[in-house]
């Protein structure tokens, strides 16, 4: 690892800046894979900070001269994508035994876009879950994270939509990876 980075836990300190680095990246990232409608609804209805995440000390970010440069983690909830403006009701813990761990919430500052920082926070969100007993890790893709997903083992097992506010509809790819 770049000895100019460090990752740690989120904290509820975070919050605003991981939602201003969501903002940034999600519109910037999205350019080649979906419309500016598409990102923007993406942003708007789904995309954002999972604060449950950050309750469970499952949701990281990588700082590299203490600026923000990425985040994401795993969740051992049911929830598969989605900040706090998607979510309904109770997010009901998963069996580690027998469903698999969630990848969620990857953003990367654009500036920073392929320097592996979303490869190195994957690492260690899969080491994370399989400590906690995990044996598979399962996630929702959106277009521009997909190719990270693969180069990563992860495959497609699913391929859906969603219907966003506007009549706006966005892809995305259910991907799954079984740990070592």
């Amino acid at each position: 690892m770049d000895t100019n980075l460090t990752i740690r836990c989120a904290t509820e300190a975070d919050i605003a800046a991981m939602q201003a680095l969501i903002a940034r990246s999600a519109i910037q990232l999205s350019a080649n894979f979906y419309t500016p409608e598409q990102a923007l609804a993406l942003l708007t209805h789904v995309f954002g900070v999972d604060t449950q995440l950050i309750h469970d000390q499952t949701y990281f970010v990588i700082e590299e001269h203490g600026k923000m440069m990425a985040c994401g983690g795993w969740s051992k909830r049911k929830t598969l994508f989605g900040g706090d403006q998607a979510k309904r009701g109770v997010d009901e813990l998963l069996d580690p035994a027998t469903e698999a761990a969630r990848i969620r919430a990857f953003f990367v500052e654009p500036s920073a876009a392929r320097r592996g920082l979303g490869r190195l926070l994957l690492e260690h969100c899969s080491a994370q879950a399989q400590a906690a007993g995990f044996a598979v890790l399962e996630l929702a893709a959106t277009m521009p994270g997909e190719p990270l997903y693969l180069a990563c083992g992860f495959q497609v097992f699913e391929r859906f939509q969603i219907d966003l506010p506007g009549g706006v509809i966005a892809p995305l790819s259910r991907m799954r990876k079984l740990l070592a």
